[in-house]
């Protein structure tokens, strides 16, 4: 039987990877089958390009779809749209600077210092710190094992690129987030696409630093028309592909307007309840080898 969808989009972090962070053989597997039933394979993530190398080599996901000269995934949230082939910007949703600029102040008058995400391949580097208050650790411990460039500014007003910029962010505990979420939410809400969600981070020995097993809260501010669903319907509508043959796997709330978007959404069996309510169909955690089980049901036509 002919799978019924042309475009498969897939999350990272709680959906294809696994909880010690990997990709298992099993979904491995199941990526390998789709693309020789002739269906496309598009990373959906809220990583940076460059920090989702590990993945992008575990699938193999430089190589083209057939009949593709480029090898698209969507990260930073749907911001970009970058060739995972070249490494070049495809499609970008930049900030407007005058909102970056209100934005860090906000951050300054909390004593927080914001993480402005760049489009590399236009900027050069990937994240510009701004030093209006101390690094969380986990954004430390990020730097650490990612090969992100950083540059440090005292102030965004330093910033040489304003026009590559595609996302503010914010990582911290629980309790340092809590407040800083809930007034950026209040002041820039109606002008900005902004997510607030938890998501692991940390290492086994991150007990010296006093965030040992704790759940650290992402913030993201984008552009209002930033969404995972916004990159996968553009590049679907560059296909001439009708979003009732794309099929999308997801966990968080950043996936959920792709799941609501998609002919078929599905949620994993470890997805939020905003995921889960907006699923069509739900398969198995990504400590279960989900996205497997999903893609097998989709290939033979069960869903």
């Amino acid at each position: 039987m002919k799978c019924r969808y042309d475009l498969i989009a897939l999350d990272l972090d709680g959906t294809l990877l696994g909880p010690d962070g990997r990709v298992s053989p099993e979904n491995r597997r199941a990526v390998d089958d789709a693309r020789a039933a002739g269906v496309e394979v598009v990373i959906c993530t809220g990583r940076g390009f460059v920090e989702s190398t590990a993945a992008i080599d575990a699938i193999d996901a430089r190589r083209p779809a057939r009949g593709r000269s480029v090898a698209p995934m969507v990260c930073a949230g749907g911001a970009m749209v970058v060739d995972a082939l070249s490494g070049k910007t495809l499609h970008r949703w930049a900030m407007r600077q005058d909102l970056v600029d209100r934005l860090c102040a906000h951050f300054a008058a909390a004593n927080r210092a914001p993480l402005i995400l760049k489009d590399r391949d236009a900027a050069g580097f990937d994240y510009l710190f701004v030093r209006s208050g101390p690094m969380e650790y986990p954004t430390k411990w990020w730097f650490s094992v990612m090969d992100v460039i950083v540059r440090q500014v005292d102030s965004i007003e330093e910033d040489a690129h304003p026009e590559h910029t595609v996302r503010v962010g914010f990582a911290a505990v629980a309790d340092v987030m809590h407040a800083l979420a809930e007034s950026v939410h209040a002041e820039f809400g109606p002008e900005t696409m902004t997510q607030h969600f938890a998501a692991v981070a940390g290492s086994k020995d991150s007990g010296a630093h006093g965030a040992k097993d704790e759940r650290v809260h992402l913030l993201e501010v984008f552009d209002p028309q930033v969404s995972k669903w916004t990159a996968i319907h553009r590049l679907a509508l560059e296909q001439g592909i009708d979003r009732d043959r794309i099929a999308a796997i997801g966990d968080e709330v950043n996936d959920v307007a792709m799941i609501e978007g998609a002919g078929l959404g599905i949620a994993m069996g470890n997805a939020v309840d905003a995921v889960r309510e907006a699923a069509d169909m739900h398969t198995k955690s990504n400590a279960e080898h989900g996205v497997a089980h999903a893609i097998d049901r989709v290939l033979v036509g069960e869903w």
